[in-house]
């Protein structure tokens, strides 16, 4: 079972936040601090099945409502308060004691993937990497609005999971941006991927099976430091 936290942004707002504790038989002293992505929160069934098998296999995870979910809102907030709320989820995340002596990975799906890698190209201290699980890198059908600008600023190494079907952005197109990042980005292609990583129903291979291989993939690269 998650632990609820609660995650202070000021004096008068706060978000409700969850840890995932790590299987303590597999502990790998990763902490992972996961955003969501822009349509659902943090109790949505994919982030809580990435946290879930992520924290099966050893990894610390740490996730977050937004302050505008938090609030019942549906259109997110500005980039400065997105950023805002990141950092405040980070600082929550450094302050467990059991998590302090943990290498810091952050991420996130889609939108939450987004602003961490703001919150990264800002700077960072002690940032082991990022972890991105279907990174927007433009809007659907738009593919001259670019939102990679800033990823050249990031020090840290990156982990695209990407979807072959994803409209947000491809991994054939994530190639020609990280080009540009040399060694400190890699792509986990899911075959038949959407931007959930949701394959066809005739796909051969098993949905479940699809989000494990996944999970593997991010686990193994984590520790490939």
């Amino acid at each position: 079972m998650a632990e609820r936290i609660t995650i202070h942004l000021n004096d008068t707002n706060a978000v409700a936040g969850l840890v995932y504790a790590a299987n303590w038989r597999k502990r790998r002293g990763v902490t992972l601090v996961l955003g969501h992505g822009a349509g659902a929160d943090q109790t949505s069934p994919f982030m809580v099945g990435f946290a879930e098998g992520l924290s099966a296999r050893g990894v610390d995870v740490v996730t977050f409502n937004f302050l505008y979910t938090e609030q019942g809102r549906r259109a997110p907030d500005v980039n400065d308060k997105l950023e805002a709320c990141y950092r405040a989820a980070i600082a929550a995340a450094r302050g467990l004691r059991r998590l302090k002596e943990n290498r810091l990975f952050i991420g996130g799906k889609s939108l939450g993937g987004r602003i961490a890698s703001q919150v990264a190209a800002a700077g960072l201290d002690g940032l082991a990497g990022l972890v991105f699980l279907g990174y927007p890198l433009h809007p659907p059908g738009k593919p001259e609005q670019l939102r990679a600008a800033h990823l050249p600023q990031i020090q840290a190494r990156m982990l695209f999971a990407q979807g072959t079907r994803d409209p947000f952005g491809s991994p054939a197109e994530l190639r020609a941006v990280i080009k540009k990042l040399k060694r400190r980005a890699t792509i986990y292609e899911i075959a038949g991927g959407d931007h959930s990583f949701t394959v066809p129903k005739r796909s051969t291979v098993p949905q479940a099976e699809v989000y494990a291989a996944a999970q593997d993939a991010i686990v193994q690269w984590v520790e490939g430091e």
